[in-house]
């Protein structure tokens, strides 16, 4: 490094005093501009202050905040604040900024004229600022009323000591400390903040936060969705035994209606349509099984069971319509007796009435009481076979019922079995993708690991040197006489 002067360049002699330290440190990234800033809060009367200036001191520049640019450093900073309030957070925040470069910094108090308890308020401000840090403990406070209602502009205090701060030589190489005291704190902020993860402490807990919802969404979906597939399917296995029960309770009133109304020549083709009924109804269960399962699958996203292979068919045996022999013998005898009574009351009837008609009385009596005989014996083995029919057609739906339900059962088991198994390679398939995201995300998290703890040994190494050039540019600040020493 080349020896300067520092009574030539007090920026170079600024600059020496840290690479004294750390010779990598040549520069605090910051543009000096011999320029004034004048600033303070909004209706602090800055902007009447500025033009004062600028009218009194033509020699000097004046600037706003918004003519500086980042990285550029004021030479001095006017800050007015009203006499009407003591200063706000605000407020000392934006002093703050304004002076985060600059060591000379002048506090003005404006519009004096219309307030008389302003040495009050300058008081306050001054207090709070000292308070806030140690650097404004002896910042010189003036007061000014740059545009009065009356009278002329009273800048004279402020104008005389802006130029004689302005003129000591020691401003610029203060200045240049001041920029090197807030860049070497802001770098070891930067390195203290990597090496903590502070950047990405929000990062880390935000995947931490995303791990366990997907791990606990994971769990409740494949319970949640376990207990509904068996529960619909024990909705299933109720439902469909009650349709089923329900069906053939249906057939036995339609076929017992039937029976009722039944005669001697659709008795041979009645059995015949009570299996192709028993058919019908074992189709109709079979297709509303089928139907319900589907639907039990398509809800959770998986594949229909297959229909069954071959429908059930129940074991009905044939109605015993022909083995009555010894009841048709007592009935053809009833029959008889109840005839021959018939006829010998008629042949008397009509031998009473007319007994030259006693041949034909007899020969109608006789007629009559064969025919009466052959209907009661008719009628009587009709009703015996509809009794007969409606027991057979009531054990036939009991067994038709018996089928159905085994067979309801058979297909919810088997549907159950296979939905089951579906189900668990579907969440195998889920296991695998969770566990994928989660090891994306234990990944990242290991990276950020890494990289804090690369940051934190970077901090380990580099503050050390940095905190002694901080401290040493400290003590040339806070040690010497300098406007703003301590």
């Amino acid at each position: 490094m080349t020896d300067v002067d520092p009574d030539q360049d007090p920026v170079a002699a600024a600059d020496a005093v840290v690479a004294a330290i750390d010779p990598g440190l040549n520069s605090p990234g910051v543009e000096p501009r011999d320029v004034v800033l004048v600033t303070g809060p909004w209706l602090a009367g800055a902007t009447s202050v500025l033009a004062a200036l600028r009218d009194r001191m033509p020699q000097q520049p004046f600037v706003e905040s918004t003519e500086l640019v980042a990285g550029e450093a004021p030479a001095a900073v006017v800050f007015v604040v009203s006499a009407a309030a003591p200063l706000t957070e605000s407020d000392c925040a934006l002093v703050d900024l304004a002076s985060t470069y600059t060591d000379l910094v002048i506090g003005v108090v404006s519009k004096i004229d219309a307030h008389r308890g302003w040495r009050e308020i300058r008081d306050a401000d001054a207090a709070i600022l000292a308070e806030r840090a140690g650097r404004y403990a002896h910042m010189p406070w003036v007061g000014v009323a740059a545009a009065p209602d009356l009278g002329e502009p009273q800048l004279d205090a402020l104008v005389e000591l802006l130029t004689a701060r302005l003129a000591e030589a020691e401003v610029r190489r203060r200045n240049r400390l001041r920029a090197w005291e807030a860049r070497l704190a802001a770098v070891i902020g930067r390195y203290e903040a990597d090496g903590a993860g502070a950047d990405r402490k929000a990062r880390v807990e935000a995947l931490r936060q995303r791990r366990d919802d997907i791990a606990r969404g994971r769990r409740l979906a494949r319970t949640e969705r376990s207990i509904a597939l068996r529960s619909q399917l024990q909705q299933a296995r109720v439902q469909l035994g009650y349709f089923a029960r329900n069906r053939c309770s249906s057939v036995r009133t339609e076929l017992q209606e039937d029976i009722a109304g039944l005669s001697r020549r659709r008795m041979d083709a009645f059995e015949e349509y009570v299996h192709r009924r028993a058919d019908d109804v074992v189709d109709e269960v079979d297709d509303g099984v089928t139907q319900h399962l589907g639907d039990v699958a398509a809800e959770f996203g998986l594949t229909a069971p297959p229909p069954a292979a071959q429908p059930p068919q129940p074991v009905i045996e044939a109605p015993s319509l022909r083995s009555r022999t010894l009841e048709t013998r007592l009935m053809a005898v009833l029959g008889v007796g109840f005839g021959l009574g018939v006829a010998f009351a008629v042949s008397r009837m009509l031998v009473g009435a007319a007994p030259h008609l006693a041949v034909a009385g007899l020969v109608v009596g006789a007629v009559v009481g064969l025919l009466l005989t052959v209907w009661v014996v008719g009628v009587r083995g009709l009703l015996r076979d509809r009794a007969v029919l409606d027991r057979w057609v009531a054990d036939a739906t009991a067994a038709l019922r018996s089928t159905l339900e085994e067979f309801v059962a058979t297909r919810v088991l088997a549907a159950e079995t296979a939905l089951t198994t579906e189900l668990a390679a579907v969440e195998e398939t889920e296991a695998q993708s969770t566990a994928q995201q989660i090891a994306e995300i234990d990944a990242e998290l290991r990276e950020h690991a890494i990289a804090t703890a690369r940051a934190a040994g970077q901090r380990d190494r580099r503050i050390p040197p940095l905190q002694r050039a901080l401290d040493t540019v400290r003590a040339d600040l806070y040690g010497s006489s300098g406007p703003t020493a301590e």
